[in-house]
């Protein structure tokens, strides 16, 4: 069975502690976020979940087969264009170059982009289209793992949505698991099966949130009636440092 296990997992930087004893499972098909306020050490956590950091105390257990990632920054290349950037992850697997660009294409329609943007560079996009590319190279490979460290967050609500449409489209068809860093508790509802509070100096997980409801049965209104209730838990408020009236 495929699954993420951190134990007892601990982080410096210098005589700086970051992380302290985390604990959690991310098991096959499961979208697992880490929430957190800026700077609580969601980002290194994620870091050492993708073995970019290496584990100083503590273990992390990585069983999935495959992984991709997606960061706030879109990270394209600057001399290649759309579906060249798409195809990377393919052409490294060994897929021929036909194949490779038949996939980019197809993926990059799925994702919006259009045919006329596909011999486009990155510094003719706007920053949604990248993202859009973006997204679109961490899942043409079809990993059975996805990282997500706060892609959403320079987004407008249209396309965030659009986008979170379809990860949850690749969770229910694919059985993706993913792993996502964001501080946007309403991004966190409307994703995961679980949510893990981080608070930080240093980041320790303090409350865990289960959902139940499937992805794509919760509305908006569903969502916004979840995060009100969040944000009134007294352990939310003293994480976020937030001032109720």
């Amino acid at each position: 069975m495929e699954k993420l296990e951190v134990k007892n997992l601990n982080h410096h930087f210098g005589f700086t502690e970051i992380l302290q004893n985390i604990n959690f499972t991310l098991d096959k098909g499961q979208v697992l976020s880490i929430v957190g306020p800026s700077g609580g050490g969601k980002t290194t956590l994620m870091h050492l979940c993708a073995d970019l950091l290496d584990v100083e105390e503590g273990s992390v257990e990585n069983t999935f087969v495959s992984s991709s990632f997606a960061f706030q920054e879109a990270r394209l290349l600057p001399w290649k264009n759309v579906i060249d950037n798409i195809a990377l992850g393919l052409l490294a697997k060994g897929e021929s170059k036909k194949e490779a660009i038949l996939k980019s294409k197809e993926i990059a329609l799925k994702f919006g982009l259009e045919e006329d943007d596909f011999e486009k560079f990155p510094k003719d996009l706007s920053g949604g289209m990248k993202q859009r590319v973006s997204f679109a190279r961490a899942l043409v490979t079809k990993p059975s793992l996805l990282f997500l460290d706060e892609p959403f967050s320079a987004l407008d609500i249209g396309l965030k949505q659009e986008l979170q449409t379809h990860l949850i489209e690749e969770v229910n068809e694919n059985n993706l698991s993913i792993l996502f860093i964001t501080h946007d508790i309403m991004e966190a509802i409307r994703l995961s099966d679980r949510i893990l509070l981080l608070k930080a100096d240093p980041g320790h997980i303090v409350k865990e949130f289960d959902y139940i409801i499937k992805q794509d049965k919760r509305d908006d209104e569903f969502v916004y009636n979840e995060t009100a209730k969040i944000l009134q838990d007294e352990v939310i408020v003293n994480t976020f440092e937030l001032e109720l009236k």
